[in-house]
């Protein structure tokens, strides 16, 4: 079998790849939404490709693997991973997970990151209503992420919330020492949402970038108490292209709250350094940013072999990824937590991809199919409908 052709279309503003081949069998991968200018990039990868055998899904990535980078710049050889994989899963008539070494779990936790209800402010009350509103969610998610400080509204509408200065442009990382009245709020809105959700469900909370080491200190040691899931990426994280392993393990060693990172680090040996130093608690790489399924799966081993938990990201990833996480997942070690759920955005996405669950999510788990490759397809005469002029030839 040999690849004939990569294509890549901006579906809802998603980049999807299509790898086709010359069995007529093919394979998708997606990339997030938030990423539509990854386009150029994904077919930057495609003479690296033609003409290669998909089924070596390790032979053909390591010849693009080295060009990528840190988030955005790994998502493009991450969707032609996941895609390979695809391939390779209908070409055996196996599912992926039975690929990856086969299922740990039948069904796979997932906490809610994507499924979100209007903010109507920042006090401790809006953040206390817009939990509940998030609890009564039919899924019934087990585990509920929030963004608070920099990863929110807050640094904008609080008054002297810290002693930085906002910084207008896109994805322009706020941060600096925060204020005794800025800590002091973030802690309010914190127990406010706590005294939500009880010990029912548990809270996970996506601080940054955007903290000072001191502050990040501060912070997990005034939780202590409420028994959070985890705080994320405090000092570095979304579109960060560094680690700063020493930075983290300063804060984790000061506290018994659990720390998290690493949705934008970009391949294993970016991970090295905050494994083996113990520099986290719990790592978060994304499969559709890391690498892809099988570099995110090596992570998840090591990580398991030093005693770190694994909760990967992927709040925009899509349906296709969603699927690629569910395979992934159904196949990792015990240190594996939960998945960021991808919910559908927009919504329509619902009615152009086939084969997942209906529901998807029934008491924050997703039962894990076994159809060939990842187990979804397009409907696609109505995924033509969302076709953009210049990619009409996508499903050729």
């Amino acid at each position: 079998m040999k690849i004939t052709d990569l294509k890549c279309a901006v579906i809802g503003g998603s980049p999807v790849v299509r790898v086709t081949t010359d069995e007529g069998i093919d394979g998708l991968g997606q990339a997030e939404w938030a990423k539509p200018h990854l386009k150029p990039h994904v077919l930057y990868y495609r003479d690296y490709i033609i003409g290669q055998d998909p089924t070596d899904v390790e032979r053909v990535v390591s010849r693009i693997r080295r060009l990528g980078s840190f988030k955005p710049w790994g998502s493009a050889v991450s969707a032609i991973e996941v895609a390979l994989w695809d391939i390779a899963g209908k070409a055996a008539g196996l599912p992926v997970y039975k690929l990856l070494g086969g299922k740990v779990r039948d069904r796979v936790r997932v906490y809610n990151g994507g499924v979100r209800f209007p903010m109507e402010g920042q006090s401790p009350d809006h953040y206390a209503e817009n939990m509940a509103r998030m609890k009564e969610s039919p899924e019934g998610f087990s585990i509920i992420k929030q963004g608070i400080a920099f990863h929110s509204e807050m640094a904008d509408t609080v008054p002297d919330f810290y002693y930085g200065e906002a910084q207008p442009g896109v994805r322009f990382m706020q941060g600096g020492l925060m204020t005794e009245r800025g800590l002091a709020h973030v802690v309010a809105c914190i127990e406010a949402m706590k005294g939500a959700l009880g010990d029912e469900v548990g809270l996970a909370l996506d601080c940054g970038p955007g903290f000072t080491a001191p502050d990040a200190i501060r912070l997990a040691k005034a939780v202590e108490p409420l028994n959070v899931m985890w705080l994320e990426d405090m000092l570095s994280g979304d579109y960060t292209p560094y680690v700063q392993p020493e930075l983290y393990r300063e804060v984790t060693s000061s506290t018994s709250t659990p720390i998290h990172t690493g949705e934008q680090i970009y391949l294993r040996q970016n991970f090295q350094g905050l494994i083996e130093q113990r520099a986290v608690n719990i790592i978060g790489p994304d499969p559709l940013d890391v690498g892809g399924i099988a570099e995110t799966k090596w992570i998840a081993e090591y990580a398991d072999l030093h005693g770190i938990l694994i909760a990967p990201h992927g709040v925009a990833d899509g349906l296709i990824g969603l699927a690629a996480h569910v395979h992934l997942a159904a196949t990792l070690p015990r240190n594996f937590i939960a998945l960021e759920y991808p919910a559908a955005k927009p919504e329509w996405w619902r009615d152009i991809i086939e084969g997942l669950p209906d529901p998807i999510v029934r008491d924050s788990f997703i039962e894990v199919w076994d159809t060939p490759g990842l187990g979804i397809r397009f409907n696609t005469a109505e995924a033509k409908k969302r076709l953009a002029e210049q990619d009409r030839g996508f499903f050729d």
